[in-house]
């Protein structure tokens, strides 16, 4: 069997890598300047825009809220310009999950409950001139939310998350 990996994968898998600890200098190697990510309409409007900023932007919100980040790759597959990574995203929920809404403000704060999760994602990449120019997911959202215990929420959880996402929009506003 052959276990070389193509410059392409190569790429793919390492974006998906620095996402768990890469600094902002990774993400310039990796990230095209024009990159966009398709899955940023939910996410802070740091990660809204396009290049390395937004994708490292995207990360950073990620890791304020999950400890141990890590993605087990399971298959990947090549073909032209795109590259699809099946795999599974783990942490442990340690800082308020803040989610957004379409016009980029907090839609709703979920606090953190100290679980692990493990879910199972597929990302999508199209590279060009060497680096990621698109990126777009399907993820396991409803699966980590349960193993998070934000669904079905318990009262106190729901009173939790309503006082975490009271306070996230009032510190948001003097921002």
């Amino acid at each position: 069997m052959d276990t070389a990996v193509s410059s392409g994968t190569a790429l793919a898998l390492r974006s998906i890598e620095i996402m768990a600890g890469g600094d902002f200098d990774d993400f310039t190697e990796v990230v095209h300047p024009l990159a966009t990510n398709r899955e940023s309409v939910d996410e802070p409007p740091d990660a809204r825009g396009q290049g390395p900023r937004a994708f490292h932007a995207t990360a950073l919100w990620l890791r304020a809220a999950y400890a141990d980040l890590h993605w087990q790759i399971h298959d990947t597959v090549e073909r032209g310009d795109l590259v699809v990574v099946h795999c599974t995203m783990s942490g442990r929920h340690a800082g308020p999950f803040v989610a957004y809404d379409a016009n980029a403000r907090i839609e709703r704060v979920f606090p953190p409950t100290g679980r692990t999760f493990a879910t199972t994602q597929t990302h999508w990449l199209r590279l060009r001139d060497g680096k990621v120019i698109e990126h777009w997911a399907n993820r396991d959202d409803l699966g980590t939310a349960a193993q998070l215990g934000w669904i079905p929420p318990t009262p106190r959880y729901l009173l939790r998350s309503a006082l975490a996402t009271h306070r996230a929009r009032r510190s948001s506003i003097g921002a």
